[in-house]
């Protein structure tokens, strides 16, 4: 059995910016995968900010979270829509696109889909 680890959002293992200064995610990664605390700073948009990163028309990332601050509002490619503040839990299965809502950075705690997400290609 191992023992007791000791990990921070505040001394990431990495840190991956979105485009135009927007916002960053901040990374530790577990056997289990990344765990990521996500900062968008307002006027942050998946499709102006990420999608150049991902290469996707869409985020295929799914999404298990919970919202520190701000809020952000998520539309999936069915036309679905949902926004989250402080507070909520996020389920978002892949195929979205996502924005800030508001004045307010919106920080989230992900621990699904992080691996990949926002990462440059090689």
């Amino acid at each position: 059995m191992a023992g007791i680890r000791r990990m921070s959002l505040d001394n990431p293992e990495e840190v991956r910016p979105f485009q135009d200064g927007r916002g960053q995610l901040e990374m530790v990664n577990l056997d289990e995968g990344a765990v990521a605390r996500a900062t968008f700073r307002p006027g942050w948009q998946w499709s102006k900010h990420v999608k150049p990163i991902a290469g996707t028309e869409s985020c295929e990332v799914p999404h298990r979270g919970y919202v520190i601050s701000g809020r952000m509002t998520v539309r999936m490619n069915d036309g679905e829509e949902a926004t989250f503040g402080a507070g909520d839990f996020m389920i978002i299965p892949p195929g979205h696109d996502g924005w800030v809502e508001g004045d307010e950075p919106c920080v989230v705690i992900d621990w699904q889909g992080m691996t990949d997400y926002a990462k440059q290609k090689a």
